[in-house]
């Protein structure tokens, strides 16, 4: 037996149908945009990788602030169109913020992040007393 999740459940699509769509003929536009974020935990480092893309390195905001990694980006935009009769102007805004709480086990002043392909790729080393340290012999005397 399985779950099916039910979408198509009436009021809710008769309210979409009647509030939703852009009645002064302009392109229905939401954005409610939050990347999705992997996260690798490696013998040196953890990695961050948030899908971004269409944007630039410059559109991100990256902070440590008490042990508390932010991610944020504002981006904006203006579009005018202005023709014989009529000038049409379109704005748009998009951003999000994601928060991280740092693990003890991170240095905080080594974090280094690189966009590349719709990336964000954030590497964040860890402290060299919680690295894995090599088997030792002990001698018996």
């Amino acid at each position: 037996m399985s779950i099916v999740k039910r979408n198509n459940v009436f009021f809710p699509s008769l309210m979409n149908d009647v509030f939703g769509p852009d009645w002064f003929g302009g392109i229905e536009n939401q954005k409610n945009f939050v990347p999705s974020v992997n996260i690798k935990d490696n013998t040196e480092a953890f990695e961050l990788e948030l899908a971004v893309p269409g944007f630039k390195k410059e559109d991100f905001k990256v902070e440590v602030d008490n042990d508390v990694l932010t991610i944020s980006s504002e981006t904006k935009s203006e579009n005018e169109e202005t023709n014989d009769n009529y000038t049409r102007k379109e704005f748009s805004f998009s951003s999000f913020k994601r928060a991280f709480t740092l693990p003890e086990t991170v240095d905080g002043n080594k974090i280094d992040a690189n966009y590349e392909d719709g990336i964000l790729k954030l590497t964040l080393p860890k402290k060299e007393e919680a690295l894995p340290r090599p088997k030792r012999l002990i001698s018996i005397g």
